[in-house]
């Protein structure tokens, strides 16, 4: 993905680059991705496959013998959030949901974005959003941003879509950000804010917006479903881990000393350094 076609998201100091999801049942939920969501493989085993937009990766979904369906109450997932690259994409995702009798879950205008919500066939959820120009946001004096949940009229968005068939989603989406279910706030707060170093952009009652340079959000985080939720079990479908992706190296270094200071694990790997959130969601940081 080139400079020119990156989204105003993915070119802050940090960004969510992939998610990777437990699924019990991996022809049915890779299917949907692919008809529905509009993604193609890009890699595939028997355990696993990874889906993506023009090469890049997005999703990995993997499974296993001892695969246990999370309850909804559990730590991991509220859900993914893929970032369109404008309006009229996100029109035509819609279009094409329409003509596949897709069950939506809610559309709402947040003032800094459009965005429309469903759930894959084991109940992760999705959120395809667009978002509007950061001249166009509203940040207040401390620097937090103006969001909000209004209507969206789905209608007018569908009149504006494309009338060609839809063939997938178009290069340049992204996952724009990855929304959490988590016990605690003011844990949440702690880890996001004061040890990853992501600023709070936003407050709604029961969940905090984190991001780094001035995005709306990159993570967020809600007690909705959650409230108490414990760490996750090894074997639970649903959110197994996420990477952060810092474009600022002193930032990731920033981060390391951080969790190194809280005694917070951390292990060296291939892609990253990977450890686990205070509920157990594992978390690759890497540069």
């Amino acid at each position: 993905m080139s400079d020119v076609t990156q989204p105003f998201a993915l070119t802050r100091p940090a960004h969510v680059r992939g998610a990777h999801l437990v699924v019990s049942d991996l022809a049915l939920v890779s299917g949907f991705y692919q008809d529905i969501i509009g993604l193609k493989v890009i890699e595939k085993s028997p355990s696993g496959e990874v889906l993506g937009v023009g090469g890049q990766p997005l999703l990995t979904l993997s499974t296993g013998k001892n695969v246990a369906r999370a309850p909804r109450n559990a730590a991991g997932l509220f859900h993914t959030a893929f970032l369109v690259p404008n309006r009229q994409e996100l029109a035509h995702w819609l279009a094409h949901s329409a003509h596949n009798n897709i069950r939506l879950e809610g559309a709402s205008d947040h003032l800094v974005s459009e965005a429309i919500y469903l759930s894959d066939p084991e109940g992760n959820g999705i959120e395809i959003y667009r978002d509007r120009t950061p001249q166009e946001w509203a940040y207040q004096p401390d620097g937090t941003i103006a969001m909000a949940t209004e209507r969206l009229n789905l209608q007018e968005l569908y009149n504006s879509a494309p009338k060609h068939a839809f063939d997938g989603m178009a290069d340049g989406t992204a996952v724009g950000h990855i929304h959490l279910q988590v016990g605690d706030i003011p844990q949440a707060d702690a880890f996001y804010r004061d040890v990853l170093g992501l600023k709070i952009m936003a407050r709604y009652p029961g969940a905090s917006f984190f991001a780094t340079g001035d995005y709306h959000h990159h993570i967020a985080a809600n007690i909705w479903n959650s409230r108490g939720a414990q760490a996750r079990e090894g074997n639970m479908t649903g959110l197994s881990d996420y990477t952060v992706r810092f474009n600022d190296k002193s930032a990731l270094d920033r981060a390391l000393t951080a969790l190194d200071a809280q005694e917070i694990a951390a292990t060296k790997t291939a892609d990253g350094w990977s450890l686990k959130d205070p509920w157990g969601i594992g978390l690759t940081l890497a540069a």
